[in-house]
């Protein structure tokens, strides 16, 4: 099991701004499909497989998570319910009005909304279940993918066989460690990467931990606007996965949907999908805003927090929006 060293301290400011993309490894199918197998976890928890890394969480990690809350500091890190088209919400959020006080009985007046997303995207911030993803023909733990997730719904890896997750979280400040303000699109982070960081920012990662990788997505996005990150996006290189799987993290996440844009192995739109979803067992955050916990946990000088993941209660569901909190 790998331990939580002290908290490190804080790493110098941004930089005033971006730096030169690097293009990301090419990688061979085959040679995927080898890492895919290499980091497989199927038939590990008996008892609860489709729960897949979240079993990783005991009591103790619960308690030694709550024992990282100094300040009583709350960042919220899910971003505002987007119903605003644009090139990275193609189908936007719904929500309108469906009683203004004038339906029911006079007294008191009751005012209600109606919301509806079809989540799964680049604009909501969403928790993807084990259900979500599944590479060549199978969900994680092997089952037949076509058998198990049907129009009802999923009969495995639902969002509602997960729970709530209460664990301690990592934050991957990449820009920050790098003196820019964000990575650019198509930029990918590998193992080297990551260990750079965590090294900088004095957080290792070990077992049970959620790790959000910040790559300063938003910041980016407010300073020059919206672009389509289906197309483009900074984020994890494949390679960073084994070191990740290695330390036996319960959840991965960040401020785009993990996987670094275009895809660098041909014929695989998102490989760290399918290598944190369906061969670990690893439920994804996607979409985060980890603008206001950047700048908390620089105040702080630390990056490690509890976090807290609700995601709603969708017996069949794929994943649920979600807005996790970090305290500090």
């Amino acid at each position: 099991m790998s331990t939580h060293p002290a908290d490190g301290p804080a790493p110098p400011p941004d930089g005033p701004g971006p730096g030169p993309a690097v293009p990301p490894r090419a990688v061979s199918r085959q040679e995927f499909d080898t890492l895919f197998d290499a980091v497989r976890s199927w038939g590990r928890w008996e008892a609860a497989p489709d729960r897949g890394a979240w079993n990783r969480v005991t009591d103790e990690h619960v308690r030694r998570a709550a024992s990282l809350v100094r300040s009583g500091t709350v960042v919220p890190m899910g971003r505002p319910w987007d119903t605003v088209s644009g090139p990275d919400n193609a189908r936007p959020a719904l929500h309108y009005m469906s009683d203004l006080g004038d339906v029911e009985a006079s007294e008191p007046a009751t005012h209600k909304d109606f919301l509806g997303a079809d989540y799964h995207g680049k604009a909501v911030s969403h928790l993807d279940a084990l259900s979500h993803v599944a590479y060549r023909g199978r969900l994680y733990d092997g089952g037949v993918a076509r058998q198990l997730v049907g129009a009802a719904g999923a009969r495995f890896g639902a969002v509602s066989a997960l729970g709530p997750l209460v664990t301690r979280g990592v934050l991957l400040d990449l820009p920050t460690v790098r003196g820019r303000a964000w990575l650019e699109p198509g930029e990918a982070v590998d193992a080297a990467g990551l260990a750079a960081a965590e090294a900088a920012l004095g957080a290792r990662i070990g077992e049970g931990d959620a790790v959000l990788v910040r790559v300063g997505r938003y910041r980016r996005r407010a300073e020059l606007g919206p672009w389509d990150a289906d197309a483009a996006c900074a984020g994890l290189h494949v390679d960073a996965v084994p070191l990740l799987a290695e330390r036996g993290i319960a959840l991965l996440g960040g401020d785009g949907d993990s996987d670094v844009r275009p895809s660098p192995v041909e014929g695989v739109h998102s490989p760290v999908h399918a290598l944190a979803v369906a061969a670990m067992g690893v439920p994804l955050l996607d979409n985060l805003d980890l603008e206001e916990l950047s700048a908390a946990c620089a105040a702080a000088g630390r990056y490690t927090f509890l976090l807290v993941v609700a995601p709603l209660n969708i017996p069949g569901g794929t994943g649920s929006p979600v807005s996790p909190v970090a305290v500090l």
